[in-house]
């Protein structure tokens, strides 16, 4: 089942569609965990008073914001929460307008809207009115208390809201300073003949699934070769004993509709695979937890093992 993040309704006049929200993407990627080479435990981040270089507290860290160069003003997490946008049940069209005004640099994240329990008909009705018009609706949505400009469009027989960036966090093509060569050319008939030849030849259909991430493909088939060569090293450490989670596991924001009595719930799955790792003797086995996503080696010293890790789906950001 599609995994849903949010439960509301899309509204426009007096017209009121209930809905859920599901990602439209998902994130892949090579997660490198830190190693201590001299002892090859895990290395993890603190947090450093960066003047003083000592080990902080979290009770002692404060927010604020640089009003001007090395001054800062401070603020509670009452007067930060005071600011959020009060959640609302509601993805409140405002506008409509045609498709092809919304320039791709606003676009940001695409999810899919599907219909829920009773609203199957009127979702219909907006897909077929917004395809046989050319037009799309601009929206104001909060979303895990923050608010976005989004823009709901049909999608082949489905809805899709994509989050756009507000027009201060996109730059104008001015911020180029493109010189007048570039802004106002004195092209050739010849050559703009040629060049329109040459995009003719090489156009074809879109074939998303054709293009790869090659430095992910590389690494893991690298990964797989240093694992079959028994290539493992045991990492040790306090983190061993503790049940670890895939990092794609969110925390979901439970939403009453107005039009239902119920409280519907969305979990999402603790996407959490069990593996048993065998060694080459038979009475020396021993199960072996993997966090999905991510690809890990246990060993001891004495055990020869061989296991072949898995992908991982999430980034990490080194702060």
């Amino acid at each position: 089942m599609p995994r849903t993040i949010w439960k509301g309704a899309v509204s426009f006049g007096l017209v009121h569609i209930p809905v859920a929200l599901v990602p439209a993407t998902t994130r892949q990627g090579i997660d490198f965990d830190w190693l201590d080479k001299r002892s090859m435990d895990r290395v993890g981040y603190k947090r450093i008073n960066k003047t003083t270089g000592e080990d902080i507290d979290s009770e002692n860290i404060v927010k604020g914001v640089e009003y001007e160069k090395g001054h800062y003003i401070v603020l509670s997490d009452e007067e930060i929460k005071a600011a959020h946008p009060e959640a609302t049940q509601t993805l409140d069209i405002v506008a409509f307008v045609d498709a092809k005004e919304i320039s791709f640099l606003y676009i940001d994240t695409p999810y899919y809207l599907t219909p829920e329990r009773r609203g199957e008909k009127v979702y219909a009705l907006l897909r077929e009115t917004l395809i046989q018009t050319g037009k799309v609706g601009i929206a104001n949505v909060v979303l895990r208390n923050k608010q976005h400009l989004a823009v709901v469009m049909p999608l082949g027989k489905a809805l899709v809201m994509n989050t756009l960036r507000w027009a201060d966090e996109v730059r104008g093509v001015e911020y180029l300073e493109l010189k007048d060569e570039a802004l106002d050319p004195d092209l050739a008939e010849r050559e703009l003949e040629m060049a329109k030849r040459l995009v003719e030849d090489m156009s074809e259909k879109w074939k998303p699934e054709q293009y790869k991430d090659t430095f992910q493909d590389q690494i893991m088939e690298l990964v797989e070769k240093k694992a079959r060569e028994g290539k493992l090293e045991a990492v040790g450490g306090p983190e061993e004993a503790v049940d670890r989670r895939s990092a794609d596991v969110i925390d979901l924001t439970e939403l009453l509709k107005r039009s239902l009595a119920a409280k519907p719930k969305a979990k999402a799955p603790a996407d959490e695979d069990e593996e048993n790792a065998q060694a080459q003797k038979p009475a020396a086995k021993k199960p072996a937890n993997k966090a999905a996503a991510k690809p890990k080696a246990a060993t001891k010293a004495s055990e020869s093992r061989s296991r072949k890790p898995a992908a991982s789906k999430t980034s990490k950001k080194a702060s």
